[in-house]
């Protein structure tokens, strides 16, 4: 079994958002987040939950469609603000 490239935390909150994902897959990294299921109303939902569940804030520019295309991107950016602001 390999190790998940991010915090569980992170897996827990994305799959909520990830009907078409059967509960036993895996999230790989490059899964297309569309494909299983986030449309742009779950997507704005999966943003609060991510930012609250982290204690970030995800700046207006990265808002993009590739920051929510994968989970590899979206944890990146999760990622690059924890490290700039850890999380106590």
């Amino acid at each position: 079994m390999t190790e998940q490239p991010w915090a569980t935390k992170f897996e827990e909150t994305l799959r909520g958002f990830l009907p078409l994902l059967p509960d036993t897959d895996p999230i790989r990294p490059d899964l297309r987040l569309t494909d299983l299921g986030l449309d742009s109303l779950a997507t704005v939902s999966l943003l609060l939950e991510v930012e609250e569940a982290f204690d970030v804030t995800i700046p207006d520019h990265l808002l993009t469609e590739d920051t929510f295309a994968t989970p590899a991107g979206l944890w990146s950016v999760v990622e690059s603000l924890l490290v700039r602001d850890p999380v106590d």
